[in-house]
């Protein structure tokens, strides 16, 4: 009798623990389903961004739930216009006409004046560009005074704007108090060279990254050693004429480089590795080599295309990211003065589904509360 009874528990806690089995098993699939769910209402609505761009539109479910993205300008940005080696109009156009152009309320304009002179060019850009009020004040306090407020300087809600190393700290230190562009290194050019352009205009395009300052970089790859000496003996020809051919040399001694590669393939394939501010593809067939190239804050294409004029007069911005955040950064845009709001409105139908979802997720996360409000908009 005991023997008997010992084999009936054994087979009542082997049917129990099969019973069990298959109960987790179920609610296993289920979450799995409700997962899936989620996701591929989250994909689905991610597409449909990717596809807006910066307007503010909607779109509605099959239940009539509404989903979307309300796209707004800031209220008062700060641009930080560097000035204390060289007054740059230039850098006023890039930052405050996409600032102007994405409807900023407020634009407010810092610039130093070394000896107090004020440049007119700068003043005259400003105008252009729409600038709501300017301060004659650089350096790290600048950066300060925007993102702080003081008793005359407003205070903002992003500063976009390079400049020099003390700048650079100060834009990163104030992150999180006001919004920013970008931490920007030392300028940069990479030219791949597939020994077509005349060498005088690649030489030029390396002096135009280097003569910013001692610290740019300046670097030509390209599979023709024999065109690379050509383009070197340019260098020294040209050099001398340039009036800020000190910097220049001092820049190319300390981070200029030619690199001799077996192809124009391992060229852009280097490229990728460094993803430089500034890449020109001087080829006859730009666009043959263009899709090999991943990371690069702009592609120039072509001999014709010049470095310079996109720093200028192109239109794309000229202030990128550097020392190889173009892995994972973009340049100056319109976008960098708008923000978006995700839109939602929850149909009675709509709810009775996403509610199931969410619920089974919240409990997942032991966030009882979460799953009990969506459950309390069950029928």
């Amino acid at each position: 009798m005991p023997a008997f009874t010992s084999q009936a528990q054994s087979n009542f806690t082997r049917q129990k623990f099969a019973r069990q089995r298959r109960v987790s098993t179920q609610k296993k699939r289920a979450d799995a389903d409700f997962t899936d769910a989620a996701a591929a209402r989250i994909r689905r609505y991610h597409e449909w961004q990717k596809k807006q761009g910066g307007e503010t539109a909607s779109y509605r479910d099959e239940d009539g739930t509404l989903l979307g993205q309300k796209v707004t300008p800031l209220d008062r940005v700060g641009i930080y216009v560097p000035g204390g080696k060289a007054a740059y109009p230039s850098s006023v156009l890039m930052n405050a006409v996409p600032a102007h152009v994405a409807g900023v309320g407020e634009i407010i304009m810092v610039v130093p004046t070394p000896g107090g002179e004020r440049n007119a060019l700068v003043l005259a850009a400003a105008h252009v560009a729409g600038v709501s009020r300017a301060f004659t004040i650089g350096g790290a306090q600048a950066i300060a005074a925007l993102a702080y407020g003081t008793a005359c300087v407003p205070r903002v809600d992003k500063i976009t704007g390079p400049g020099n190393a003390y700048v650079a700290s100060a834009k990163k230190h104030v992150f999180g108090q006001v919004g920013i562009d970008m931490i920007a290194g030392p300028s940069e050019i990479l030219v791949l060279a597939d020994g077509t352009t005349p060498p005088d205009w690649v030489a030029m395009d390396l002096f135009s990254q280097a003569e910013h300052d001692e610290l740019a970089q300046s670097i030509l790859l390209a599979p023709d050693e024999s065109y690379m000496r050509q383009v070197h003996e340019a260098m020294q020809r040209l050099l001398p004429a340039l009036p800020r051919a000190a910097i220049i040399a001092k820049s190319l001694a300390g981070r200029g480089a030619f690199i001799h590669t077996r192809s124009m393939q391992e060229a852009c394939e280097i490229a990728n590795r460094i993803a430089p501010e500034h890449l020109e593809i001087s080829s006859r067939e730009p666009h043959r080599w263009e899709p090999l190239l991943r990371h690069a804050g702009a592609i120039f294409l072509g001999a014709y295309t010049s470095e310079s004029l996109g720093d200028y007069c192109a239109g794309p911005n000229h202030v990128l990211p550097t020392s190889g955040t173009a892995r994972f950064s973009s340049p100056l845009s319109v976008y960098d003065f708008q923000k978006r709001s995700s839109l939602i409105e929850v149909s009675e139908a709509g709810a009775q589904k996403l509610g199931r979802i969410a619920s089974v997720l919240a409990h997942g996360e032991g966030l009882q509360a979460h799953a009990r409000a969506a459950q309390m908009r069950l029928k």
